[in-house]
């Protein structure tokens, strides 16, 4: 089965290459002649654990190639997955040109039978759009080659996602009711995960769209939810930490998404909530849970910097602060609307000089900052500093060296967003610490 994904961003990339792992045969196509040229130089643009190795095997092997070349990539191809950006509009609506774009190329570009898969997350309706768009573009050219749309949205951590791909919770298929064939032919490209045993969920089409946004909606007001919590523990002496861990031992509600700090980011949750909100609102419905998430979202970011302008007594101007992550999540180099990076441009409007370091995301940061310190490691960041932030739980700042740490701050000062500290441990080491909800 030959398989073309479309679109070489973090989604297409590991789409692509998990697939080439199955044995199936892949050609990824972007038509940004640079990150083509890159990748077929081994040079992987995003940084996922295990994704070059994967990428460099299968193309040795001939199970996996990268081209510029749409049309003919198109032509040679079963199922055509679209996985370009929908990035949201200042509405908060997605914005569908790059997916209408892929879809009227492949109107003109198809001569036979194909299955059209929505990879990229895209509101409810996008499936019929896709279809009309490639139908005026067959009707334009008097072709009567037949196609199916289908949905299979993405569940990809990210710093997981080869993972998830190989050993996902679930995959969700939407296919039209009638459309035997269009299912065929997916469940035999995911056969390996069906020996697997991996839960399927095949349903309608709106349905497999509605479901991408309905989990990460939820997930980001549970995020929202427990630092709500956080607030109120400071406000009655409380521990934000206890509270999530006796909420987490109950099955109904689980652990993850339970930890508070400056709040949610990425290339999803900030995206998805707008757009699920927007959507509900176009279809006359208020989302009124997922608005609520978006407001504490916000209203945390604005939390987070006053934690630290307390701690420095009231005063940001002028001040030095030592700043580790930048990432919106560890085992990630993606900035996108981390909290990270906003903090970071918050200090620096108000005055406050940043000195930062973070393992994978300093190339991306100082694109978007300039006016970043950017340094070798986090003792190089506290260095006549006045305070250190922890910003991005990665897993090397849960272990530094606090003696060392206290002899370069000017000032003992800790302020720990993430809570990978313990409050005792750090008064004995003499930092004065502040965490969320503690």
């Amino acid at each position: 089965m030959n398989v073309v994904v479309i679109g070489t961003g973090y989604v297409g990339l590991v789409t692509g290459a998990c697939f080439s792992e199955f044995g199936v045969q892949v050609t990824c196509v972007d038509k940004q002649e640079s990150k083509i040229a890159a990748l077929n130089r081994g040079e992987i643009p995003i940084y996922e654990p295990g994704l070059d190795t994967l990428v460099e095997r299968n193309e040795r092997e001939g199970r996996l190639r990268f081209t510029c070349d749409t049309p003919d990539a198109i032509q040679s191809a079963l199922v055509i997955f679209i996985a370009v950006g929908t990035p949201p509009a200042e509405d908060g609506s997605t914005d569908l040109r790059f997916i209408e774009a892929v879809a009227r190329e492949i109107g003109r570009c198809s001569d036979g039978y194909k299955v059209i898969v929505t990879k990229s997350t895209v509101p409810v309706g996008t499936a019929r759009k896709v279809r009309s768009w490639v139908q005026e573009e067959l009707d334009a050219r008097e072709s009567k080659a037949t196609f199916s749309v289908a949905s299979n949205p993405e569940f990809l951590r990210e710093g997981a996602a080869i993972s998830d791909f190989q050993r996902p919770d679930r995959v969700v298929i939407g296919v039209d009711e009638e459309d035997e064939q269009a299912l065929a032919i997916l469940r035999d490209l995911y056969r390996p995960l069906f020996l697997n045993e991996t839960p399927f969920v095949i349903c309608n089409v709106a349905t497999a769209e509605l479901s991408k946004y309905a989990a990460n909606a939820f997930l980001a007001a549970k995020v929202s939810f427990i630092n709500e919590i956080a607030i109120l523990c400071e406000k009655i002496g409380g521990d934000v930490q206890g509270v999530a861990r006796a909420m987490g031992l109950d099955r109904r509600i689980g652990s993850k998404f339970l930890h508070a700090g400056p709040g949610y980011g990425g290339s999803c949750f900030p995206k998805d909530t707008l757009s699920a909100a927007h959507f509900a609102r176009e279809v006359g419905v208020r989302f009124e849970i997922v608005e609520a998430a978006i407001r504490v979202n916000e209203r945390q970011r604005e939390y987070a910097l006053d934690k630290i302008r307390t701690a420095l007594s009231g005063e940001l101007a002028g001040r030095t602060v030592a700043l580790l992550g930048l990432s919106f999540k560890p085992e990630t180099d993606d900035i996108r609307e981390s909290p990270a990076v906003d903090i970071a441009k918050r200090l620096l409007e108000a005055g406050a000089r940043v000195r930062a370091f973070d393992p994978q995301a300093m190339a991306h940061a100082a694109r978007e900052m300039p006016e970043l310190t950017l340094c070798k490691d986090p003792y190089e960041a506290c260095k006549g500093a006045e305070a250190l932030v922890i910003a991005t739980e990665w897993n090397q700042f849960r272990m530094l060296d606090m003696e060392r740490i206290r002899s370069l701050l000017d000032r003992p000062i800790l302020v720990d967003l993430r809570n990978i500290y313990r409050s005792e441990s750090m008064r004995e080491a003499g930092m004065e610490y502040w965490s969320v909800g503690r």
